[in-house]
């Protein structure tokens, strides 16, 4: 049986990234981090796929020292932008993992494609596509993708549009990929994978201040998320471990 920990209006499931690696098959992947947390406080929707997600796990250090501080600790911090490389490379070698990247600018998921497929030493990656800024508002491009996904063959879908877009889509059209087993909510880690972005140095990542490296790459696109719309985190979390949080979207 999962074990899974509360904090404020989700689930997140305790569990390893060995372990993740050998049981994630089918499903869903859903990483929420801080800026996530406080976008499921106001957003019904949102939040209404997150419940009963089975894959939800603890992508940000913060989210852990929250969790720490609510006794509830996780067993380890599994942040979607490396957990992917974890992935292709555990599945190096198994024929039934073949995977479509889609999001990130154009041309970056190609870009994040070769430089898979050479490190992993066969087209593990088998298709790519990098869609309109409006995706969810284009039907006709929607069922492009869609055929894109089914043509090519693959069983697991990268989608890196960025929260709640990417996880909204997932959950709208999951059904009419009936090939694709798992689908994964991974933000700017097609970016990553292409190199386009950088991970924040070690030391940034031990400090819990990786968040602090990416607001100094992108204060323009970060600042306010980051000093602004996710400060009311703190207040939250205080609340839960008060025992006086109240969830905005719990039916009376």
């Amino acid at each position: 049986m999962k074990n899974y920990i509360r904090i404020l209006n989700i689930s997140i499931l305790n569990v390893s990234l060995n372990e993740l690696l050998g049981d994630l098959e089918e499903g869903v992947l859903l990483t929420p981090n801080v800026d996530h947390l406080i976008k499921l406080q106001r957003d019904k929707a949102f939040y209404t796929l997150y419940q009963n997600n089975k894959w939800t796990i603890c992508d940000s250090k913060i989210v852990c020292l929250a969790l720490k501080f609510l006794r509830t600790p996780v067993k380890e911090v599994i942040p979607g932008s490396s957990f992917f490389s974890k992935y292709y490379t555990f599945h190096k070698d198994n024929p039934e993992v073949r995977i479509f990247l889609l999001g990130a600018k154009e041309g970056v998921a190609r870009i994040a494609k070769d430089r898979i497929n050479t490190q992993v030493g066969r087209e593990i990656i088998v298709g790519e596509y990098s869609p309109p800024f409006n995706l969810e508002n284009d039907a006709k491009e929607v069922e492009k993708i869609i055929e894109m996904v089914n043509r090519s063959g693959a069983t697991v879908l990268v989608v890196g549009m960025g929260a709640p877009k990417q996880e909204k889509w997932i959950y709208a059209y999951k059904k009419h990929m009936p090939g694709v087993r798992l689908f994964m909510a991974l933000g700017a880690t097609i970016d990553f994978e292409a190199g386009v972005l950088k991970r924040a140095p070690s030391l940034f990542q031990k400090l819990y201040m990786e968040w602090l490296y990416r607001l100094m790459a992108e204060p323009k696109r970060l600042w306010k998320r980051y000093l602004v719309d996710d400060f009311p985190f703190i207040f939250l979390i205080i609340k839960q471990k008060l025992g006086i949080y109240k969830d905005p979207f719990k039916q009376k």
